[in-house]
């Protein structure tokens, strides 16, 4: 296609397409942003009994635009959001982007930073000036969007702008970051002052325990001090390689976590070992003093050339890669090797499966199986295809889902799925459509055979009448928790613009807002 499509245009013309196809994508992003609006609106309620379930009539709707974009829970509802954004809140913005005149992130902004608006008049002002203004903010960088909007709307609704909280109150620690390389992981926030001193001690005196003949840097010890703090570690072991060090030996940890590595990746980390280990002794043999030299037969020329070498692949929690240097690292530092047990013909005679067969499916599945549901294995629940106990507890029997899919597939109607020996899941949704999901092991492990016994074919369970009463009860429906949280956030804006303008704080408190949802 790419070769033959514009074949023999001259530059003016290809420049006319690209702009005609950049035109042609807004508007097919606008046709299915309407389309999801329409979705919303003939299925989610807001005032039904159903209301108070966790699996509410919004969660079902994103069940099904995850499954037909093949995106995650929270994308879907982030998709709904802004398609019933643009039907109900601002409809010229919505008609501009159906015309091809504004992008899918330009769209995406704007209704983001206008969500806190809560006066329907103050919105269709906000609407016809930002249907008059936006389709010139394409060519903005996203920095300069955001203060674009954040503008407009101080003009007409100050306490809508999203605003920064008190220094101490918004103090956050994070791990990782988008940025970071495979090798590692970026760590950032603020802590207390008192706490600061404490970990800088910590790290202070886990290095003077170390011996001048470890090798690394000074940087690489205070960064291998934290992880041992983290691993619940009193010492940092020395890397000198002597067996006269003095330095003591570190403690073991009592937090685990597993990495899944094929072979040749552990091979690859074990080679990588050695061959630092031989650079340091030869290093250390240079202050020595010369042995007599041996005499050794030159070897034979060949011309064969070296082939490059598969490296192998290593998981950690929440599939991220784990370059073959930090495996290396972490095998060093007495990491254990395990191989992973492989489930056999018979299932287990009980409901929860064993430890080991829990790593299995986690490990095969590696995600929720729910199409384009991208939750890791680890955050996941483990299902029985067929309920037990009319179907066993086995691997052919079992794959993970996320807690939201996991009560789709329980208590909504008509979503069923289906599990072949090798994984393969098949899904059929309310509406008929079915979608297949195969293992994520499939995209990181291509040659691990993860096919289990084919089963008899079980027998289906009777319908249960007190099906929907087990489902669980939300505090407060998702409209009043929406609204609950718009409001609250308005205050602390309120709050804030208040005291950097030197008047005193909205005597209007925040609405309480602690019955939290439950995670999913």
């Amino acid at each position: 296609m790419f070769d033959r499509v514009f074949a023999g245009l001259d530059p003016s013309a290809l420049v006319a397409a690209i702009e005609q196809a950049a035109c042609e994508e807004a508007q097919a992003g606008a046709r299915k942003l309407a389309a999801i609006a329409e979705l919303a609106h003939s299925t989610v309620t807001y005032d039904d009994e159903r209301d108070q379930w966790v699996y509410d009539s919004w969660a079902a709707a994103a069940c099904e635009v995850g499954a037909a974009l093949r995106i995650g829970q929270r994308r879907a509802s982030g998709q709904m959001r802004m398609a019933v954004a643009l039907r109900d809140r601002l409809p010229k913005v919505g008609a501009l982007y159906g015309q091809g005149r504004v992008s899918a992130r330009v769209v995406s902004e704007i209704t983001w930073r206008t969500r806190l608006v809560d006066d329907h008049q103050i919105l269709a002002l906000l609407d016809t000036a930002l249907a008059d203004k936006a389709h010139r903010w394409g060519p903005l960088s996203d920095a300069a969007l955001t203060r674009a909007l954040d503008a407009l709307l101080t003009r007409y609704d100050p306490d809508a702008v999203t605003r920064a909280k008190d220094a101490v109150k918004s103090r956050d620690f994070r791990i990782g970051s988008r940025d970071d390389p495979d090798e590692l992981v970026s760590i950032y926030g603020h802590l207390l002052g008192c706490d600061a001193a404490v970990l800088s001690a910590r790290i202070t005196a886990m290095l003077k325990e170390i011996c001048d003949d470890d090798p690394r840097t000074m940087g690489e010890r205070r960064s291998c001090a934290v992880g041992a703090i983290i691993q619940g570690q009193d010492h940092l072991p020395c890397r000198c390689g002597s067996p006269d060090c003095a330095a003591p030996p570190p403690a073991k940890s009592n937090v685990a976590i597993s990495v899944i590595a094929d072979p040749a990746a552990i091979e690859a980390a074990q080679n990588l070992i050695a061959a630092e280990d031989r650079a340091q002794h030869a290093e250390l043999a240079e202050h020595e003093p010369e042995p007599e030299p041996e005499v050794k037969p030159e070897p034979k020329p060949s011309d064969s050339r070296s082939c490059p070498q598969d490296s192998g692949v290593a998981l950690l929690p929440g599939v991220t890669i784990l370059p073959i240097a930090a495996l290396a690292e972490a095998i060093r530092n007495g990491a254990a090797i395990k191989p992973l047990w492989l489930p056999g013909p018979d299932p287990e005679p009980h409901y929860r499966p064993s430890t080991k067969l829990a790593a299995f499916v986690r490990a095969r599945d590696l995600f929720c199986r729910f199409p384009g549901c991208t939750v890791p294995a680890e955050r996941c629940d483990i299902d029985h295809v067929v309920p037990w106990p009319y179907g066993p507890t086995h691997p052919s029997n079992l794959h993970c889902k996320c807690r939201t899919h996991h009560l789709a597939k329980t208590f909504a109607d008509s979503w069923r799925d289906e599990q072949s020996p090798d994984g393969t899941v098949t899904w059929t949704t309310p509406a008929g459509r079915r979608y297949t999901t195969v293992p994520g092991s499939r995209l990181f492990f291509p040659d691990w055979d993860t096919s289990t016994a084919e089963l008899p074919p079980p027998a289906q369970p009777p319908p249960d009448p007190d099906r929907t009463a087990k489902m669980p009860k939300r505090r407060r429906t998702r409209a009043a928790e929406h609204a609950a949280r718009i409001t609250a956030e308005r205050h602390d804006n309120a709050t804030h613009r208040a005291l950097a303008e030197g008047k005193q704080r909205p005597d209007r408190p925040p609405p309480d807002y602690s019955d939290d949802p439950p995670p999913f």
